[in-house]
């Protein structure tokens, strides 16, 4: 177990508690807020709303897991011998990263030929990146960390490319009133995104012990609540705008 203070056991444990109630409370806002959209759009929203479920199943394991890890008691934080699972984070991961840029897609409403093909082609890389990413994320040594890293990081940047080149010219074809916040959208995921292999590498630059713990577990939460609930209200956003333009005729 890594030495943290009281301080940062507490710090980590008021980030789990709130994503957890932010996530549940933007699965029902997504899932109520279907019926505000055109049956076009239902499933990107449908599944923006599945995304926070899943998170909200995982952060209630990893905030027990932490509550089982440690105990507080007289003021005294001791670990209880009880392994803190943070593997409920690459599980969750495996399973959410693909859908946020297939709702991004669903959103979009491409030919039913793109759609299919962007989709599969985007998901299987974002769960690659998440494969590739895991034994780097179990390591001991900064060497490991960094090979499997730099490995996670090629599908990502293939990820950057499709989502630039390859979704540029179908953005472009967009309603003029939602173009700029699907371009929003698309910087959203990237920038969210990109958080992560920041906290990633927080070993590689001398921070150990409960600072390292502090620093990816918060870092992590963060990263987790813009990429999925903000996201999937921005995803929300876009579906609302379209069904109004189409439904008066401004496609």
């Amino acid at each position: 177990m890594e030495m943290l203070s009281i301080f940062q056991y507490s710090l980590i444990y008021n980030a789990f508690s709130f994503a957890l109630a932010a996530m549940g409370a933007a699965t029902l806002f997504l899932w109520f807020g279907r019926s505000q959209v055109s049956d076009h759009y239902k499933t990107a929203v449908t599944i923006s709303g599945l995304v926070c479920a899943i998170a909200t199943y995982h952060y209630l394991r990893i905030f027990e897991s932490w509550e089982a890890a440690y105990q507080v008691k007289d003021g005294v934080l001791s670990a209880t011998g009880v392994a803190f699972n943070d593997a409920y984070r690459y599980v969750d991961w495996l399973l959410t990263v693909p859908l946020l840029l297939v709702e991004l897609v669903l959103v979009m409403r491409l030919s039913r030929e793109e759609t299919a093909s962007k989709a599969k082609k985007l998901g299987f890389a974002a769960a690659l990146m998440i494969i590739l990413g895991y034994p780097g994320e179990i390591a001991a040594d900064v060497p490991t960390r960094a090979l499997w890293g730099t490995l996670s990081a090629l599908p990502f940047l293939y990820i950057i490319w499709e989502l630039y080149r390859g979704l540029g010219e179908s953005i472009e074809r967009q309603p003029a009133n939602v173009r700029e916040l699907i371009k929003k959208a698309r910087l959203l995921t990237l920038a969210s995104w990109g958080f992560y292999p920041i906290v990633f590498m927080a070993p590689y630059i001398n921070i150990s012990g409960g600072t390292a713990q502090t620093t990816i577990q918060v870092g992590y939460t963060i990263a987790d609540l813009v990429a999925k609930a903000v996201f999937g209200i921005v995803i929300w956003m876009i579906a609302v705008q379209k069904s109004e333009a189409e439904k008066s005729g401004n496609h």
